[in-house]
């Protein structure tokens, strides 16, 4: 992802949030009301703001709102639940700052769809307010690999195997059982109860397919507004394919809408 061609039209400076180093990408016109606060894939042990900052750019473009891309802690070295701490350390921060929570928009690809879920978690039982929404690509969501995507996409996914997600899944769980804590299998396990609405978007291809659709079913059953974007035949995060597949185009036109849509809501 690091090789996509980052557009221009935006202004990238580094900061920190949260006690972490984060890059702020503003549009270089006036920026309409509101924050992305991003958090980048890579498996939990990959990976940088950099890595998503085409993704990252494009959504501030189509937006007009600001971006603050968090650049948290990684796995081996620093495994669960170091990466959440940090996230909600970012979000705690953006409130600090004086930002309104219906202000803040958690977004995240892969790994960092699903952070910005479970630091939501987190942020909830913090008894800290929650966004105006989250927009998840692709998102890791169960640890127990416990999905039927995970064995009937095995060979068709082109970017992951089976094998492959253990290997990095192991380093991030350092011993602990996904089986047993929601913040490592939310779509198996957690409540959702007053999380603000949701768009997940995935392709049918993906071993994480299920990831996102039985977490949208969880949300459903808890009484949260989701939307379940799913578009056929389409590589893992495929929304950051930006100007070479269609459907990227399209998908993030939509993660646009809801974005403004939300944050408008409350301004």
């Amino acid at each position: 992802m690091s090789t996509f061609p980052v557009p221009a039209g935006v202004v990238r400076t580094p900061v920190r949030l949260g006690g972490r180093p984060a890059v702020q990408v503003d549009p270089a016109e006036r920026a309409r009301p509101g924050t992305l606060l991003y958090f980048h894939g890579g498996s939990f042990s990959l990976g940088s703001p950099e890595t998503a900052m085409a993704l990252t750019a494009h959504l501030v473009l189509r937006t007009g709102v600001r971006a603050v891309s968090l650049d948290y802690r990684l796995a081996p070295e620093h495994p669960f639940p170091a990466g959440i701490e940090d996230c909600l350390a970012a979000y705690r921060g953006l409130l600090d700052s004086g930002l309104a929570p219906e202000s803040i928009i958690l977004a995240g690809d892969s790994a960092g769809g699903g952070l910005a879920i479970t630091s939501l978690l987190a942020a909830r039982n913090a008894g800290l307010p929650m966004p105006a929404g989250i927009v998840a690509f692709s998102p890791g969501l169960d640890h127990t690999r416990s999905g039927a995507s995970v064995t009937t996409k095995n060979g068709v996914d082109p970017l992951f195997t089976g094998e492959g997600l253990k290997r990095t899944g192991d380093l991030y769980l350092n011993g602990r059982d996904p089986a047993r804590d929601p913040l490592l299998a939310p779509a198996v396990l957690a409540d959702l109860s007053g999380f603000p609405p949701i768009l997940l978007q995935v392709g049918t291809n993906e071993l994480l397919l299920d990831d996102s659709v039985r977490l949208a079913a969880r949300a459903r059953e808890a009484g949260v507004d989701v939307i379940l974007d799913v578009v056929a035949d389409v590589p893992h995060v495929f929304p950051a394919f930006v100007g070479t597949i269609d459907e990227a185009d399209q998908a993030l036109d939509r993660a646009a809408l809801f974005i403004t849509q939300r944050i408008g809501a409350a301004v």
